[in-house]
């Protein structure tokens, strides 16, 4: 084992990979082998850090020192100031505000401060690839402990008083789902680890796997002990490379330390993991439709029941879990159920990861007790809205959620208080909007993604769902009328309450929360023809003051369809007929005098 004096920890999260995060890793192993420090300094890529707009982000240890918004050019000065001449490079070091020097702690940092770390607690701290850094972190303790001294019972009894809910977005009792399984006698059972993350912008399970996939092996042998199981299958998006590729290293290692095989630890308790690949169909994620994926079928949902812990992979006994329950499931056993009740609230007890976007400062992941606010969320820990523009709704839930008005942004987050709202917790995307977001548009987005990603199965969604995407792409259009608006929503309930599986159930909800909040903006675009929002291309205007137009011309010069012209010595018109909407002209105005109506 080799042993070094520095560790380099880059983010190598998709967001840190479009910006060079992998040239970087490179450059920085090209400089320290020509400095001849390629034996004392490590360089770890690690997944998600969590502070996306950052990005990409390296933090030094053992100093602890954080550079942001790293550039391959910087590279050089970084070896050469840092590691050389022993100081930091001061125009990329992360800090609070100007002259606050370095921050030694991830926790010093705003966004990190309102957070509880359970899920992700080793991610970005430790090297995924090496099995002695996670044992160093109590990792394969929790396992050791329930295989000496705890009766699957015993196991599953913490569980079940931890108050611990499916954190896929359905929220079912986790422990109560483990002990339907296990009372079943069968001969044989299964463990799965639903990795099949498919909401937009999501990718919480993902940050996991990539950043400490020994613990979802840990949580899923200890799952299969509880229940009797021998055998677990990790069912991930084969869009996700580099999850695939430390899930693998990490099955290997788990194998050569005697943790997953036969006789774990010497206890005599046989447990395997095999991975299959999704395909990157989202009806998927229903476990149904994920089980006849395992089995070679076509990922489709059945109806229940029976339920999986009943009847499930080849009509065995099966526990489904996605990624952020597992991670959960080592802590609670290592510290018990009374310090998991002691986090977030009475009826969603635990913390939980959000992905957090949209028109929020501080992009990322997220890991907060529930009962936090949004405004805490979106304000505290996101930073609030950038351009000093107006906080107007949230959703939650990716597609199958709804969107929360500004006027409940101190409502607490959890699981059955988003429902009250119309919304829900889902796997945990947070998306936030601003002013300028047409919440009939937001609804149109979430209906054309959740539109193609219908199996086809049942007609309510099948057909339903392109029903409500065109009435919607009608309004958009400036030509729906309030017919249209009432005939949206008696189809979004009665889709709501004739799919067959969550995915057609849950579809709906954008629309559905959209016209309880903000019906005014449907009107506004049936019956004013106006979008409120100034978003949806055929209801908007672009017009030159004439008052104001300096004849400069640059309007003109930028427009690519031609629709701006003018007489000699007048201002600048716009033919209304021509213009595609870009907005170009308005730009390019270096007196403000374009106006978006």
């Amino acid at each position: 084992m080799e042993f070094y004096n520095s560790q380099v920890l880059i983010c190598g999260g998709e967001g840190c990979k479009l910006l060079d995060s992998k040239k970087i890793i490179n450059l920085f192993k090209l400089e320290l082998k020509q400095y001849g420090l390629d034996k004392e300094v490590e360089i770890i890529k690690v997944a998600c850090l969590g502070f996306c707009n950052l990005g990409p982000v390296m933090v030094i240890y053992p100093e602890g020192t954080i550079y942001a918004n790293v550039k391959p050019a910087d590279v050089h000065e970084i070896v050469e100031e840092h590691f050389i001449n022993g100081r930091a490079v001061k125009r990329l070091v992360y800090a609070l505000k100007p002259g606050d020097g370095r921050i030694r702690n991830l926790n010093d940092i705003n966004m990190f401060k309102k957070q509880e770390r359970i899920v992700l607690r080793n991610c970005g701290i430790i090297n995924p690839e090496n099995i002695d850094e996670y044992i160093a972190m109590d990792g394969y303790k929790a396992l050791g402990k329930v295989l000496t001294k705890m009766s699957p019972q015993d196991v599953i009894d913490v569980i079940s008083k931890s108050g611990l809910r499916g954190r896929g977005g359905g929220g079912f009792p986790t422990g109560k789902k483990w002990s339907f399984a296990a009372a079943q006698n069968n001969d044989e059972k299964y463990i799965i680890c639903n990795a099949d993350e498919g909401d937009p912008g999501a990718f919480m399970d993902r940050s996991v796997l990539e950043g400490d996939p020994h613990s979802i092996l840990e949580a899923m042998i200890i799952g299969g002990y509880a229940i009797g199981a021998n055998k677990g299958f990790i069912y991930v998006r084969a869009e996700y490379p580099l999850a695939v590729e430390r899930l693998k290293i990490a099955i290997d290692q788990a194998k050569e330390y005697g943790l997953l095989g036969d006789n774990i630890l010497g206890t005599g308790f046989k447990f395997d993991i095999e991975i299959r690949l999704g395909a990157g169909a989202f009806v998927c994620g229903e476990e149904t439709a994920l089980i006849q994926s395992i089995e070679g079928k076509r990922g489709m949902p059945i109806t229940k029941p029976p339920f999986p812990a009943v009847s499930g992979l080849w009509g065995k006994p099966t526990i489904i879990n996605n990624v952020e329950t597992f991670a959960n499931i080592c802590p609670i056993i290592l510290k018990g159920a009374k310090w998991f009740r002691s986090i977030g609230t009475e009826k969603s007890p635990g913390t939980k990861v959000f992905a957090l976007g949209g028109k929020i400062r501080n992009t990322g992941l997220v890991e907060i007790p529930m009962g936090t606010t949004l405004r805490e969320v979106i304000f505290n820990i996101g930073g609030g809205i950038p351009n000093n523009k107006q906080f107007k709704a949230v959703q939650t839930g990716g597609p199958s959620g709804g969107c929360i008005p500004a006027r409940y942004i101190n409502i607490p987050i959890e699981y059955d208080t988003l429902i009250e709202l119309g919304s829900m917790m889902g796997s945990g995307g947070m998306i936030v909007m601003d002013e300028d977001n047409c919440m009939v548009d937001v609804a149109r987005f979430f209906l054309d993604f959740t539109k193609d990603e219908s199996c086809g199965k049942c007609t309510s969604c099948r057909i339903g769902t392109k029903r409500l995407l065109e009435i919607l792409e009608k309004i958009t259009r400036g030509e729906g009328s309030l017919e249209d608006v009432e005939k949206l929503e008696k189809l979004a309930v009665d889709i709501k309450n004739t799919a067959l599986c969550g995915l057609g159930q849950t579809a709906p909800n954008p629309i559905l929360s959209t016209l309880r909040y903000f019906k005014d903006e449907y009107i506004s675009h049936v019956v004013d023809n106006k979008c409120p929002a100034k978003a949806c291309k055929p209801l908007v205007k672009y017009r030159i003051k004439s008052d104001v137009c300096k004849r400069c011309g640059m309007c003109a010069k930028n427009c690519s369809a031609g629709a701006i012209t003018s007489k000699v010595g007048e201002p600048y018109e716009i033919d209304q007929s021509k213009c595609i909407k870009c907005g170009s002209c308005m730009q390019v105005c270096l007196f403000n005098a374009i106006v978006k109506e």
